[in-house]
């Protein structure tokens, strides 16, 4: 894990691979609980046994809860100990090329993107990369947007 004390740092490491995380197993427990959340209970995530005459041969992640789980591996990855707060501002792009099937194991990697200078502060752009175990694609990948105050 990387700790970033500065914006300099931060500038500094434009372009370098953060990680991997530790590998995380996507249960159905969790999956129920997003769709509880969010009121997504589409049957190729929640019906195991609907899913499992599916096109993915049983249940698979929401793409978003996938999404989600980027702020549970970041800190495994990097942290920003930088002075000021620190907001969450968007996301530029976000991509699902692969499923996620329930059972399956999920990791994250993080490349610095961008450090900017804009009229709040500072906006860190950092690209994510989820993997899933034995894949041949990304699960997820997106560029989510931070803003360093102060």
């Amino acid at each position: 894990m990387r700790t970033f004390a500065t914006v300099e740092e931060l500038t500094a490491a434009v372009g370098e691979d953060l990680g991997p995380s530790d590998w995380l197993e996507v249960t159905q427990e969790r999956v129920d609980a997003f769709a509880d959340a969010t009121g997504d209970h589409q049957w190729i995530h929640v019906d195991v046994e609907r899913a499992g005459a599916g096109p993915f041969g049983g249940t698979i992640a929401h793409g978003y809860l996938t999404l989600s789980l980027i702020p549970l591996f970041t800190p495994q990855l990097f942290e920003l100990a930088t002075p000021g707060a620190k907001l969450n501002y968007g996301v530029n792009r976000v991509r699902f090329p692969h499923p996620v099937k329930v059972g399956s194991r999920i990791r994250a990697r993080a490349q610095v993107v961008d450090v900017s200078d804009v009229p709040a502060g500072r906006q860190l752009v950092t690209r994510y990369t989820l993997e899933v175990e034995g894949g041949s694609k990304p699960a997820c990948v997106a560029e989510t947007v931070v803003l360093l105050l102060g």
